[in-house]
């Protein structure tokens, strides 16, 4: 088991702090979820984790390592953004190898959802397809701890369940830290749900907390 250490967060624009002392951590074998409003940090927070972004204060540790650069987490930390990330003019089927191991690039090429495309490029394909796609291959990519950045944005109910079925699977030997705006799709996999709120992580034990935090509104 690895555990991912996330602690002493702060992140301010211009006056606004929007992080404020933020401590996470997470372990393989757990799937953790963030909810929040729009411009609330969650994607922020996401990006000091994976190292694409720097918080005025931060501490994150893998297992015994500290993690200071990119390099630290190669292999260790993947990310999936909410903007489309693949390589326009690269052929699917080429792509894959980049970020999964064989067996899961196997595994892809016979999925349902991938197989069609293979021999595609990212710029012929819908938005959807893209999103599907690499979403699929952050999850079975080598690293340790995924992140999602809104994987479940614009997708159909059918789509949506077999991410969910693939994140669990996943979620034996890895971790995962979910954020999106779908709620009750991650409230359906998490084990332990935040909700982001004035720049703090309130722990949710139920679907009424979320509407005592007026994230939701009581009459759902």
């Amino acid at each position: 088991m690895s555990k991912l250490h996330i602690d002493s967060i702060t992140k301010s624009f211009k006056e606004n702090k929007i992080l404020q002392d933020i401590y996470l951590g997470c372990e393989t074998g757990q799937i953790i979820g963030i909810l929040g409003r729009n411009g609330v940090g969650k994607s922020t927070l996401l990006k000091i984790i994976f190292g694409t972004e720097y918080g005025d204060s931060q501490f994150i540790k893998y297992d015994n390592t500290i993690l200071k650069s990119m390099s630290d987490r190669k292999n260790r930390i993947a990310y999936l953004p909410q903007n489309l990330f693949l390589p326009k003019f690269i052929k699917i089927k080429n792509l894959i190898p980049l970020f999964c191991n064989q067996k899961n690039t196997e595994l892809l090429f016979t999925s349902e959802f991938v197989q069609p495309f293979l021999h595609e490029k990212p710029k012929n394909l819908s938005k959807g397809e893209q999103r599907i796609i690499e979403t699929l291959m952050i999850i079975y990519s080598e690293s340790h701890f995924i992140l999602l950045d809104e994987p479940f944005h614009s997708l159909s109910p059918k789509v949506s369940a077999a991410l969910k079925a693939a994140i669990i699977e996943q979620s034996e030997n890895r971790g995962f830290i979910i954020s999106d705006h779908n709620f009750k799709d991650v409230l359906d996999i998490s084990k332990i749900t935040y909700l982001l709120s004035d720049g703090h992580l309130k722990q949710i034990q139920d679907f009424k907390e979320l509407q005592r935090y007026n994230y939701l509104p009581k009459s759902i």
